[in-house]
């Protein structure tokens, strides 16, 4: 395990990589746009019909898209110059803020509009997924590799806070139009900030596409245990226990706190993992990491049973904090498995193959939450899903022994 004042040279060796650097503002940027997003587009859709089936379609609409293109989008991050396909994808985000604030300006009545823009959404973020994936061990030093992932994941957290919470307020004072122009106006500026990051260029695979060069990823993953183990453990974990997508209804009819009280309810989870991915910058996971996900997998079903149980605003946050913080463990021992066990000509497709999993368990999983909320309530639907999760990391401790017992990562081969 790195000691503190190695930790303290590697962060700042790392922020030293002028491209890594700019390519994290440009990510923080649009991480703190999505979450400011997320949270006017829960409470737009919702005060419409006040129906928890209409929060599971605007991850359904997210997810049908990015399902259908996350294959091809990786074999393009392995193909083409993944900085060009980033800029793409951004362009596309700021087209669809931009249509949000549209109909919102022209008087929305339906959520079918938004819907479609969320479909616009997910093919962007089909491509974004494996492209950043693939781009960010392009832009740092294999020794400080897992430094780079600790803050990238740091950033996202703080990102999950500062983005709801600002969402919220500004919702709450001037309604969903100012915080689609907001995030318009961050969705610009991480644009000219990804504009100006520079990566190696990289050895493209050079066979035509097809069907089997598409699915190369996932025969890849398969064919390694810890790995397939760390990202369908983390699907399923995520879509039996996504209770974020029922937020915004939580927030109205049950602890009835408003917009604010929503934003800080959805920042609660990064507060957590924030705190716990500064710890794993400071001290990344050296030792008994499998032991570590498989923890974090299980804190992260008590802690949605107790958020699902909650009538207090109070002990609803602090479980969602705890959620975040059990999370970001499994996130960092996945994002390490993933990135440092696969040669840099199969990381587009295997990234691909992680983000088509972790769609999975995000977008599908706030259908599978607002469909279970429609038919059984919210609360009863939040806390099945919690011991869903238990059950899912008693299942993989047992059908994934090599995960549970995966001491040290291995080797980054280039």
């Amino acid at each position: 395990m790195s000691t503190p004042g190695g930790a303290a040279g590697g962060l700042r060796a790392v922020l030293a990589q002028a491209g890594f650097a700019r390519f994290l503002g440009a990510r923080f940027g649009v991480s703190v746009a999505v979450q400011m997003q997320t949270i006017a587009v829960g409470i737009q859709v919702y005060g419409l019909r006040h129906d928890p089936l209409d929060l599971g379609f605007v991850g359904l609409s997210q997810f049908a898209p990015f399902f259908a293109l996350v294959l091809f989008a990786g074999h393009a991050a392995d193909r083409w110059d993944r900085r060009r396909i980033l800029l793409g994808c951004l362009l596309v985000l700021l087209l669809g803020a931009l249509a949000l604030l549209a109909l919102t300006l022209a008087g929305l009545r339906s959520p079918a509009p938004v819907f479609a823009v969320m479909v616009l959404f997910g093919c962007a973020r089909a491509f974004m997924s494996p492209a950043t994936q693939a781009l960010m061990p392009n832009l740092v030093p294999a020794r400080l590799f897992a430094q780079a992932v600790g803050i990238n994941s740091s950033l996202w957290q703080v990102a999950t806070i500062a983005g709801p919470a600002i969402g919220g307020a500004l919702y709450a004072a001037a309604g969903p139009a100012i915080v689609y122009g907001a995030t318009s106006a961050l969705l610009l500026v991480a644009l000219g900030a990804m504009l100006g990051v520079t990566a190696p260029r990289t050895p493209g695979i050079r066979a035509a596409t097809g069907w089997l060069t598409l699915v190369e990823g996932l025969r890849y993953v398969w064919r390694r245990r810890p790995l397939l183990g760390a990202i369908s453990m983390d699907l399923f974990a995520v879509l039996f226990g996504g209770a974020a997508a029922l937020l915004p209804a939580y927030a109205a009819d049950i602890l009835q706190v408003g917009p604010v009280g929503l934003g800080w309810l959805r920042a609660a989870p990064g507060m957590g993992a924030a705190a716990t991915g500064a710890w794993l910058t400071w001290r990344p996971i050296g030792r008994h990491a499998g032991r570590a996900m498989f923890l974090g997998v299980v804190m992260f079903g008590l802690a949605t049973i107790v958020f699902g149980a909650s009538r207090s605003f109070w002990l609803s946050l602090a479980s969602l904090a705890l959620l975040g913080a059990s999370d970001m463990v499994s996130v960092f021992v996945r994002n390490v498995l993933v990135q440092v066990e696969t040669p840099d000509a199969m990381r587009g497709r295997v990234g691909a193959v992680s983000a088509m999993f972790i769609g999975a368990s995000n977008e599908l999983g706030e259908f599978e939450s607002g469909l279970t909320a429609a038919w059984w309530g919210l609360k009863p639907a939040v806390v099945v899903g919690g011991l869903a999760t238990l059950a899912v990391a008693g299942l993989w401790a047992h059908w994934f022994p090599q995960l549970r017992r995966l001491d040290h990562f291995g080797p980054r081969r280039d």
